[in-house]
């Protein structure tokens, strides 16, 4: 039986500076907003506009490059999606899809507006490595279903895109 495939590739920029934490074990968790753009032709003018897309990447291991995670850089990102889910305050079931890089070999900076650096952390790691997580991404829950994100609980509209 075929296992499938989870990867995801993005290029794309902080929307804002990125946020680290460690879990009560110590291990580092880093989260932040990363606009990427495509063009969009309208149906009814003809006309190509860009669009923009936020996605939540979660870093694991990634505290020693979280400082060079400023609004506005401009990132290479690797890695694969999860959603997780919970029950909000009203008792509301809400997801969140994110896209989670198990290590900063999955994230390489590429320069931008912060002016960034190259591949000082670019490491490919043997696929055993690369292939294992923290658990699976255990104590942030996982597995669901999927659904447009509310791009306010971000706090990040279209007029902060850093691009």
């Amino acid at each position: 039986m075929a296992r499938g495939l989870n990867k995801v590739l993005l290029i794309g920029n902080l929307g804002k500076d990125a946020e680290t934490r460690f879990t009560p074990s110590g291990v580092s968790v880093t989260n932040f907003s990363l606009a990427t753009a495509r063009s969009v032709k309208d149906g009814q003018t003809g006309e190509w506009r860009d669009e923009t897309d936020w996605h939540d990447i979660v870093l694991w291991r990634g505290e020693n490059v979280s400082q060079y995670l400023t609004k506005g850089t401009q990132v290479f990102i690797e890695g694969r999606l999860q959603t997780r889910s919970w029950e909000d305050q009203n008792g509301q079931k809400k997801y969140r899809t994110e896209v989670v890089c198990d290590g900063p070999s999955g994230l390489q900076l590429l320069g931008g507006r912060s002016g960034g650096g190259g591949g000082d952390f670019e490491q490919r790691p043997s696929p055993a490595r690369r292939s294992s997580g923290p658990g699976g991404g255990g104590g942030f829950g996982g597995g669901g279903g999927g659904g447009r994100r509310d791009d306010s609980d971000m706090g990040v509209g279209d007029d902060d895109v850093p691009f």
